[in-house]
């Protein structure tokens, strides 16, 4: 789909935008249009998208390693072993 802007206020505000992000006209309005995407319609206030940082990269690294030492089961839904007579052993 083609985007053609015929009002000169708004190619002056994107341009304006572009030069001062540094990013090309069209990165500019990507960027405008997905923040405005993440704001709530609800008249919440907007949140900012939120990139993970080194601590949450470590944090969720120990959270595997706890998961990587719970030991393998042979049937996970039955975890009890039974003896002939159907009682947990």
């Amino acid at each position: 789909m083609d985007i053609r802007i015929v009002d000169p206020v708004v190619v002056e505000k994107v341009g304006r935008l572009a030069r001062k992000t540094g990013l090309s006209e069209t990165a500019a309005i990507e960027r405008a249009v997905d923040t405005l995407l993440i704001q709530p319609t609800n008249g919440e206030p907007r949140q900012a998208p939120r990139h993970p940082t080194e601590a949450d990269w470590q944090r969720m690294r120990e959270l595997l390693g706890e998961m990587d030492r719970i030991p393998d089961l042979p049937d996970a839904r039955d975890p009890l072993e039974w003896d002939e007579n159907g009682l947990p052993i």
